[in-house]
């Protein structure tokens, strides 16, 4: 009797462990078997692939539950179990499971040992070793929202242990067992899940002693209850199994409902068995559930104990019908079953002394091992800690080795920042050159022009005099045209100057009359309009000075023009110079295209400037206290797009450029290579064009290069900003918007009243459109998680008002709404769900009510 009380302790031991877990909600292993007494019984109760069984099966089960909404849950099985010796039966099973979105594919493993405690006593352990994998099938997942967290989801492969036990006496079983009592993932044991039970059954088994039909027809009753942390569930199930190979039998569950079989021998192996449950209470609108099996049996040459042998007969049969017998031969027949019954009690007694002695030898052998076992364990648990002392002193040597690195990383980018410096001062240098150069290369040009002058001929010196005095006077037509319009621009700035005088007085009047009850709020805010107005005065200074260089770029333009056309190549018929003055052309056409993309490259970098500076004011004006509305986030994903494609083109442009200078100066110098040609005008001009498109591309580079390291300064400086307006957002005004929300929803439900006319839907701004994908919206504050029924999308609060107004006229006072400061938007809704298939359920179920006509649905997950 040790080792009853033995088991029995440890039994009770792992119940006591299972109550002292804890909640964290991960997927369990419930297969939805429970409507058969026939098949698969090693899922009701892990011992009772044993008990009260003689045969084997196999057997493939489909389960669809709940069919009346989309997605039900179905479940596929596939087992092969029974009892394979005296005292020990096996199952095994596969099976897949899908609830919507989820799929869980895995598979059961059973055992059961039966010890005999008395002729007509006997106690069972069972054992089922579940494994699972489990996760999100994204193939049925529909959002249009990016969402980096859903796309990376694992999968989770997960092990579970259930264990059980059973005490059988002639016609009663009884038992528990415990749900999920391990449920144990790739990392870590999970406790305590929705699914994990304790059960506790009694079943009753017997045998129809009639005349007849019923004539030695079995019938079997199972009562269990299920123990969970939040409700007890009760279920009673009752079977008929008539020889001719027919079985019938019904259940009732208080929390699935009712449910009705029935089942048939096809051939003496072959089987089949349906089972219906109808659901009621508050899953009645889901729909019945089917349940339906085929099995084969294996022929079974042993008799064991513990069961009964059942006759069955089958819809086919090659056996030829049995005649009718006497009551006679029924005697007779019971006569010589008794005799042969106690002749095999009699074979069994000389077993079980046979069992005896070997046991005894076995406890011999035991022992024995017991003494090695220790031994083993002993030299093991020297090994292990040598081993852990091994990994200490390599844990301390990895430890060095991440020091050393991070050092050496450190002496890298200080290395580096030096190497920086020193590159930085390389350019300068070079930069200087390059004016240096510059300015030499201008005080060369001006001597070679004179010499020029000189050596050219009569009429093109009067045709450059007569050309000078014309653009002369143009350039004085110019300025004149310039001071008048200096002359208009400087009465424009002092009007200006004067309006914004008079705006700021009427600003500080208004601020001191509102001083009387805030006077640190009026200080606050002249302070922020000395610098707004102090901000308006460097921005004019800047466009002034932008405005300066444009005339100056404008006369130099002018001045090129004039230099150009002094400076006109000279008619020359040898190839080479043709090419040049084509190749010349070309370059000249495309340094008014690098302009223009220098001017664009401008433009963008100072719109980015702008909206840095909105940025800086609007967060620097909530440092301070002073609340204004905050502009909606660009989507920079267009305007970077744009920039980068501006960028791309100026680089293109320059490059093409510097190939035509370079093309340029090659055939200039095959040409002065020519004696002939040495020192001709033809070569004299191209000498000097060279030099001007040289210098005209370093200052194109140069602007180029400033331009893109002013952008740089100012995406980190936007990036800085940007996180200073998120975390406001998110601390500092979020409690009052959702006050000022809550106050205003109270407002409208207090104020508000039915309408005395039936509204339509055309009478309700919806919004924007949400289409009929699920959106899902992360880190919402105020909001729970779950499934929300949207009804309208607005990002203006009087239109959110008016909505939400026409909605309680038409009888809907249980609206409500959340703000999402990711989008920027206010969400209305009227309904929350914990599930998709309870929010589905009710998308389809909208009616014809106003208020539904754009039902769309919103997952929150914070």
């Amino acid at each position: 009797m040790k080792i009853y009380l033995l088991a029995i302790t440890v039994f009770f031991c792992s119940l006591q462990t299972f109550y002292s877990q804890e909640e964290d909600g991960a997927i369990t292993l419930a297969l939805p078997i429970r409507n058969s007494l026939t098949y698969n019984q090693y899922a009701v109760h892990p011992a009772f692939s044993f008990v009260r069984e003689q045969d084997k099966y196999i057997s493939i089960t489909n389960k669809r539950e709940w069919v009346q909404f989309e997605d039900a849950p179905q479940t596929y099985l596939v087992s092969f179990s029974g009892r394979f010796e005296e005292n020990i039966g096996m199952g095994i099973g596969l099976f897949q499971q899908n609830y919507g979105v989820l799929t869980t594919f895995g598979g059961v493993l059973n055992f059961a040992y039966n010890i005999r405690v008395q002729r007509d006593s006997n106690l069972t352990f069972g054992l089922n070793l579940g494994a699972f994998k489990s996760g999100i099938n994204e193939g049925r997942v529909v959002t249009n929202f990016p969402d980096p967290t859903l796309e990376n989801i694992p999968s989770s492969f997960l092990l579970t242990l259930n264990p059980g036990i059973n005490y059988g006496t002639g016609f009663l079983d009884f038992g528990v067992s415990l749900n999920n009592l391990v449920l144990h993932n790739s990392s870590e044991v999970i406790y305590d899940k929705p699914e994990k039970i304790i059960q506790a059954h009694m079943m009753y088994t017997g045998y129809m002693d009639s005349s007849g039909f019923f004539d030695e027809s079995k019938f079997s009753g199972l009562i269990k209850s299920e123990f969970r942390k939040d409700k007890t569930v009760l279920s009673g199930i009752a079977m008929l199994t008539v020889p001719k190979g027919i079985w019938a039998q019904v259940g009732y569950n208080n929390l699935y409902g009712a449910s009705g079989g029935l089942g048939l021998n096809i051939t003496k192996e072959i089987s089949i068995e349906y089972n219906f449950e109808k659901a009621l209470g508050d899953l009645t609108d889901f729909g019945p559930s089917h349940e339906i099996t085929l099995a084969y049996k294996f022929k079974n040459n042993q008799n064991f104990d513990y069961a009964r042998e059942d006759e069955m007969s089958a819809l086919i049969s090659g056996e030829k019908r049995r005649k009718p017998v006497s009551a006679a031969s029924k005697l007779k027949a019971e006569e010589n079953r008794k005799l042969a019954a106690e002749a095999k009690a009699q074979a069994k007694l000389e077993a079980e002394a046979k069992k005896v002695a070997e046991a005894e030898a076995k406890k011999e052998a035991e022992a024995k091992a017991k003494l090695a076992a220790e031994a083993q364990a002993k030299l093991d648990a020297e090994n292990k800690a040598k081993e852990e002392a091994q990994a200490k002193l390599e844990a301390e040597a990895r430890a060095k080795e991440v020091a050393e690195a991070k050092a050496k990383i450190a002496a890298d980018n200080k290395a580096k920042a030096e190497a920086k410096a020193r590159a930085d001062a390389e350019v300068q240098a070079k930069i200087d050159a390059q004016n240096k150069a510059k300015a030499e290369a201008e005080a060369l040009r001006l001597a070679e022009e004179a010499k020029m002058r000189q050596e050219a001929e009569t009429k093109a010196r009067l045709e450059a005099e007569k050309l000078a005095a014309e653009t002369q006077a143009k350039i004085e037509a110019e300025a004149k045209a310039k001071a008048d319009a200096e002359k208009a621009r400087l009465a424009q700035e002092e009007k200006d100057r004067l309006e914004a005088e008079r705006l700021a007085a009427q600003e500080q009047s208004r601020l001191e009359a509102e001083a009387k009850t805030k006077m640190e709020a009026e200080k606050l805010a002249a302070e922020t309009q000395a610098r707004i107005e102090a901000e308006a005065q460097a921005k004019l200074a800047a466009e002034n000075k932008a405005k300066a260089e444009a005339e100056a770029q404008a006369k130099l333009d002018a001045e090129s023009k004039a230099k150009e056309a002094e400076n006109k190549a000279p008619i020359a018929n040898d190839d080479i110079a043709i090419s040049m003055n084509s190749i010349e052309k070309l370059a000249d056409d495309s340094e008014q295209r690098q302009t223009e993309l220098l001017t664009k490259y401008r433009q963008a970098i100072a719109n980015k400037n702008q909206d840095l500076k909105d940025l800086k004011e609007e967060n620097d004006l909530s440092d301070k206290g002073i609340y204004m509305e905050p502009k909606p986030f660009k989507s920079l994903t267009e305007e970077n797009k744009a920039l980068e494609a501006i960028k791309a083109d100026l680089d293109e442009a320059i490059n093409t450029r510097n190939e035509r200078i370079k093309e340029l100066e090659d055939l200039y110098d095959e040409r002065v290579r020519i004696a002939t040609m040495e020192n001709d005008t033809v070569n004299l001009y191209y000498q000097k064009s060279i030099k001007r498109l040289k210098a005209e591309q370093l200052t194109a580079i140069q602007t180029r290069s400033n331009l893109t390291s002013n952008l740089e300064d100012i995406k980190e400086a936007t990036e800085f900003e940007r996180r200073r307006r998120i975390k406001r957002a998110a601390y500092d005004n979020e409690e009052d918007r959702y006050r000022q929300d809550r106050a205003t929803l109270s407002i409208l439900k207090q104020n508000t009243s039915l309408s005395s006319t039936p509204l339509k839907s055309e009478d309700f701004d919806f919004g924007e459109e949400q289409g009929n994908n699920i959106q899902i919206l992360k880190n919402v504050k105020n909001v729970d998680n779950g499934y929300y029924m949207i009804v309208a999308v607005h990002n203006d609060t009087e239109k959110r008002d008016e909505f939400v107004k026409k909605a309680i006229e038409s009888g809907r006072r249980d609206i409500d709404f959340f703000y999402d400061v990711n989008t920027s938007k206010y969400y209305i809704y009227y309904q929350k769900f914990d599930n998709i298939e309870q929010a589905n359920e009710a998308l389809k179920s909208k009616g014809s009510r106003p208020y539904n006509a754009k039902l769309s649905i919103v997952k929150i997950e914070n």
